[in-house]
């Protein structure tokens, strides 16, 4: 009996897998629009249900709470045994002790689709991909599927992927437009490329500041897969792109990474010969910049690969240039045959494949690849956040437990020195599994094989977030323990205070919870000393004095304290040195009431940053106003208006009411490109040279360079031009440390900067962060922009009246992962007055 029942559970299973549905069958708008985000869900659903090869992961939700998927796809043998498969990965690489059931190797193939989410075609060839996969009629793909895991998503950005392609639906109508000026070709602000904070997910690899990127690493490190495949669009009149990749590759990607594409390329380009389909090789996209979603997986030890088609504003259909007609489906076509030729070559070269991904994470820990074996973390409250970013990268650290006298090279003066590691100090150890990725994220500089890069060029993590830290050539011998080590709280005998030390991101989110709840908060201008409490300039205090609202002081402020351990308790006003807790060193804060602008004439991601810096970093409220509806506003309801990176095309009228809003005791926080509205207007000394004969200096200059150019050749135009630029740059700012604006920062800022916009020292302002004389930098800065940068201004303060702008010429929130730029921004916001 159980025979015959098993007989007709496999005909049903078999029938239905011969019946298994296209996209094209099962959704049928596919290939002629954007598909809405629950046909996608509804599709794989389908497929999940009616064959045994593929199977679902809902590993998150995003934002708006849309579903974030994979779908592990092989053969049924490989899915029965998925898990011993994982573990054997881990087990052989070093990423877990724990040992699979029986030993199955595999060759594990992560495809990624639709980071951008304007960029639909992706998402529609995951579908066409998978059914592809699994079709049982398709003997060819069941072949690579034996010795092939693949983990497939199809898109990684479902909310962006939403917002573009309901706004097509939306605009469309019964016939598709291919003119170029039709609406569906000019996507509104702020545009679906982004996630719903406008951030860009394809930067955000490494840094994992989105609740997408995060979800997805803990799936991604519980796999580790040898190949990870990045399917992108671009604009509509470009040619396909895949592997190899460009100029510049980082020192770090291996020659076994490197062989891989040139065979993906070879493969690649084979099939669309055949099809005549036009593509590119190795002139864009290189393998430099660690946080995207080609470069991250191959400092993961997996071949990394960046696949782009043309079809950004392609809308349904346009016509290009060349006068063909560019189609949704074609685009689906395209993308489909590409990454299915991945899947194929890397089925044909598992067992290479799987020998050198071992041999990569053995090779990376007992010949390390960097200058440096052990790097040492000084302990600060910004180490706490570096700490936690190590732990989402899987990145093996510890503590320190005792006392060592050593030296190293330390970053922040750019020289070799003395020094004591002290107990909670984070030790970081290249000799670890994640062995390449540390050493990317820590190596002070990073060298380019070509200067001409698509993105920036230095991100050493101590830099980022502004901590005292050295790097050892040698493997270092000290006791360790795995958490850090916290002292006590003093002894008292009666509350009169609470000090709160100015520390980093934890300092800001409980400043925002107190004056959210209401507490009254005061900031210190000045070092000074209480009983076993050292103040420095920017902690915060809480007196119960100005808090007589709370009935039961204590109770109420250590419950509100709850996530800010490092609190201590001050029993009286009267300090040991400095000034008292009553006098004018302690001034109240305000709470600020923020404006935030947005709208068409802003960047959205920059928008995005400074919206994600509020909601999500400091957790404070924020009106956000569209720059077209300012006239509407009173402005009397806010104290600080936040302007970010944009090219701002204000109405005299609504210039005036900002000037106004300024003279009137406001605070504007100003960042890049906004900086225009105030360049060279009355009122203001914002301007790009001090003196006219600097102004004419640099006139006579360029008059010049332009009659050197009557010389110059065509084909190195390119190269010429990044002489004035900077892809993105670290630089070194001294800081005016008495200012409110440079508090907690350290002794020197260390700025990424990312344009070439540049402003001498300002007139009667405060300079709090300028470029020196003699400036240490890391990275790429173009030969003629970087004697330029001399004593010129990245941050400074002018007071207007009774209020004052915050010039930020280069943006702190940058990508949100500069967690030092994070402290600046938030001490503009609620320390500067």
């Amino acid at each position: 009996m159980k025979n015959i029942f098993f007989t007709i559970t496999l005909l049903f299973t078999i029938a239905l897998q011969a019946q298994l549905k296209s996209p094209e069958e099962f959704l049928p708008s596919y290939g002629k629009t954007v598909s809405y985000y629950h046909q996608i869900e509804d599709y794989f659903e389908y497929l999940v249900e009616n064959s045994n090869m593929i199977r679902q992961n809902k590993y998150g939700q995003t934002t708006q709470e849309r579903n974030l998927n994979v779908y592990y796809i092989s053969a049924t043998e490989n899915l029965r045994e998925l898990e011993n498969i994982r573990l054997t990965n881990l087990n052989q690489i070093g990423m877990t002790d724990t040992k699979p059931g029986s030993v199955n190797e595999k060759a594990i193939v992560w495809l990624s689709f639709n980071v951008h989410g304007n960029e639909p075609g992706a998402t529609e060839s995951a579908m066409s991909v998978a059914y592809e996969l699994i079709n049982p009629e398709n003997k060819v793909t069941k072949e690579w599927l034996e010795n092939t895991i693949v983990i497939l998503d199809p898109c990684l950005n479902p909310d962006g992927y939403s917002r573009y392609g309901n706004w097509l639906r939306d605009i469309s109508g019964k016939n598709t437009h291919p003119g170029v000026y039709d609406r569906e070709h000019m996507e509104p602000w702020p545009g679906g490329r982004q996630n719903h904070y406008d951030y860009d997910l394809n930067r955000d690899w490494a840094w994992q500041t989105q609740i997408e990127t995060r979800q997805r690493m803990v799936l991604y490190n519980e796999w580790m897969p040898m190949v990870h495949v990045d399917v992108h669009e671009m604009g509509y009149n470009e040619p396909y792109f895949f592997p190899p990749a460009a100029e510049p590759m980082h020192d770090f990607i291996m020659q076994a990474q490197r062989d891989f594409h040139n065979t993906i390329g070879e493969m690649t380009a084979k099939r669309f010969d055949t099809e005549g389909w036009s593509y590119y090789t190795r002139e864009r996209f290189d393998l430099f910049y660690p946080s995207y979603g080609d470069t991250y997986p191959s400092f993961n030890g997996a071949i990394g690969m960046t696949y782009e088609q043309g079809g950004i504003g392609a809308g349904r259909a346009v016509t290009m240039k060349n006068g063909s007609l560019l189609t949704l489906q074609d685009r689906i076509d395209h993308h489909t045959a590409a990454v299915l030729t991945a899947v194929e070559t890397a089925s044909w070269k598992k067992d290479k494949l799987v020998k050198d991904f071992r041999e990569y994470f053995k090779d990376s820990r007992e010949n390390p690849k960097g200058k440096f074996k052990t790097y040492v973390v000084k302990n600060s409250g910004k180490t706490e956040q570096l700490a936690r970013l190590l732990k989402r990268n899987k990145i093996q650290y510890a503590y320190a437990a005792e006392s060592k006298k050593t030296s190293g090279y330390h970053y922040q003066s750019d020289k070799d020195k003395d020094f004591t590691i002290e107990p909670n100090d984070l030790i970081i150890k290249a000799d670890q599994p994640k062995a390449i990725l540390t050493q990317v994220l820590f190596e002070p500089s990073q060298r380019l094989t070509d200067s001409l890069s698509y993105d920036i060029t230095a991100w050493a993590l101590p830099h980022a977030y502004g901590v005292d830290s050295y790097a050892l050539k040698r493997e270092l011998s000290i006791a360790t323990r795995q958490e850090i080590s916290r002292k006590g709280k003093f002894d008292y005998e009666k509350v009169y205070a609470y000090y709160i030390p100015w520390n980093g991101r934890g300092s800001v989110k409980t400043l925002s919870l107190l004056l959210k709840s209401g507490v009254k908060v005061r900031s210190s201008r000045k070092a000074s000393a209480f009983r076993g409490i050292k103040v420095s300039p920017g902690d915060l205090v809480v007196l119960k004095g100005d808090n007589p609202q709370l009935n039961d002081f204590k109770y109420s402020l250590e419950t509100l304290l709850d996530k800010k351990q490092d609190y201590e308790i001050i029993e009286s006003g009267f300090s040991l040195s400095g000034g008292d807790l009553g006098g004018e060193n302690y001034p109240l804060l305000e709470a600020p009431k923020v404006l935030l602008l947005s709208g068409s004439s802003i960047s959205a991601t920059d928008f995005g940053q400074a919206w994600f810096y509020m909601d999500e970093i400091a957790d404070y409220p924020v009106s956000i106003v569209d720059t077209q509806n300012l006239g509407r506003i009173n402005m009397s309801d806010f104290n600080t208006i936040l302007l970010p990176d944009g090219w701002y095309d204000l109405s005299e009228a609504y210039r005036k009411k900002i000037d106004d809003f300024i003279d009137n005791g406001g605070k504007v926080i100003a960042i890049a490109g906004a900086l225009n509205l105030f360049e060279d207007r009355a009122g203001y000394n914002l301007t790009k040279f001090a003196t006219n004969e600097a102004k004419e200096a640099e006139s006579s200059e360029r008059a010049e360079e332009e009659l050197k150019a009557r010389f110059y050749d065509y084909q190195n135009a390119e190269r010429r031009a990044i002489s004035a630029s900077v892809p993105g740059a670290i630089i070194e700012n001294l800081l005016d440390k008495g200012h409110p604006l440079s508090y907690g920062l350290g002794d020197t800022y260390f700025s990424l900067k990312t344009t070439d916009s540049r402003y001498q020292l300002l007139k009667n302002a405060w300079n709090v962060a300028y470029v020196p004389a003699g400036y240490k930098n890391f990275g790429f800065i173009g030969k003629s922009l970087k004697k330029k940068l001399v004593n010129t201004v990245t941050f400074a303060v002018e007071q207007k009246g009774r209020g004052c702008i915050i010039y930020m010429v280069d943006n702190p929130l940058f990508r949100g992962f500069w967690e030092n730029g994070n402290l600046l921004f938030s001490n503009a916001l609620f320390l500067v007055d």
